[in-house]
């Protein structure tokens, strides 16, 4: 845009040059050709002015349109080249957050494995399902909200196969169809956090999930107990929080508000982003 801006301030300025030196210097000689009924030829300097102006004006105008052609595609390019890297970058965090769920899943199973065999089954059978829909159905940018909540549910179901009683989980979706499309696996990360840090198998916890939906704005939030891992405990890396902040700045930009609140023993997540 400022390129073109330039070009058409360098044209106006050739133009007004144009009339400047006509008004200033050919005026006069002008009145008086015409004032003259005997036609002669006319002066050195505006012979040399005319014949200058009828090669340099086709001149400069094609040198400014050649130049503008050429920045038109070098933006072009800049602009392929960004959209580039982003597809890039957004398909590394996507393929980085595939096993990181994948691993995270295990551990859960594992723990229910001499607990409660028939449990683990079931759980190996739920999370292939949810693996069929990360490997297969979240490859494109958008999808329908809906598939989205179907597979946080199914999630949030077979994670509390793993806590005991003492922990109290509670959800809260859309019942309708919202119609909004929004990029996949935004907010399983919260989710694992929740479980990951909200659970005690000492203490009594809870964990609170909701989402609601005004036209095409989603506020999604988590509560949940807070209970500090101790420094030794390698479960997770953050790599799922770190995932989402990198994948909201790339998608959204300016239309997402991500919050977290730690006050006392409680720890408060919201997320809310605009999808049109």
């Amino acid at each position: 845009m400022e390129f073109i801006l330039l070009n058409i301030l360098i044209i106006a300025f050739f133009l007004f040059l144009k009339e400047y030196i006509e008004d200033n210097y050919f005026q006069d000689i002008l009145k008086k050709r015409l004032a003259n009924t005997e036609r002669t030829e006319p002066p050195f300097k505006m012979a040399i002015y005319i014949q200058l102006l009828s090669y340099l004006a086709p001149l400069f105008f094609s040198v400014a349109l050649k130049s503008t052609k050429r920045w038109v595609k070098t933006e072009a390019e800049r602009k392929e080249a960004i959209n580039f890297k982003l597809k890039s970058e957004l398909q590394h965090l996507h393929y980085q957050l595939q096993p990181h769920f994948f691993f995270n899943s295990l551990n859960n199973i594992y723990s229910l494995v001499d607990i409660s065999p028939d449990q683990a089954k079931s759980s190996i059978h739920s999370l292939s399902k949810l693996m069929r829909y990360m490997l297969y159905e979240t490859n494109l940018e958008v999808v329908p909200l809906s598939k989205e909540i179907d597979f946080l549910k199914k999630y949030i179901d077979l994670m509390k196969l793993r806590v005991s009683d003492k922990t109290s989980v509670s959800y809260s979706f859309p019942v309708k169809e919202t119609g909004i499309q929004i990029a996949p696996l935004l907010f399983i990360s919260l989710i694992e956090n929740a479980f990951k840090h909200g659970v005690s198998a000492t203490k009594p916890s809870t964990i609170d999930i909701s989402m609601t939906c005004d036209d095409n704005t989603v506020l999604f939030s988590v509560e949940n107990h807070n209970f500090p891992k101790k420094t030794d405990d390698k479960s997770g890396s953050g790599i799922g929080l770190q995932n989402l902040e990198k994948r909201l700045e790339l998608l959204y930009s300016d239309k997402f508000n991500f919050k977290t609140i730690l006050k006392d023993d409680r720890f408060l997540v919201t997320l809310e982003i605009k999808t049109n």
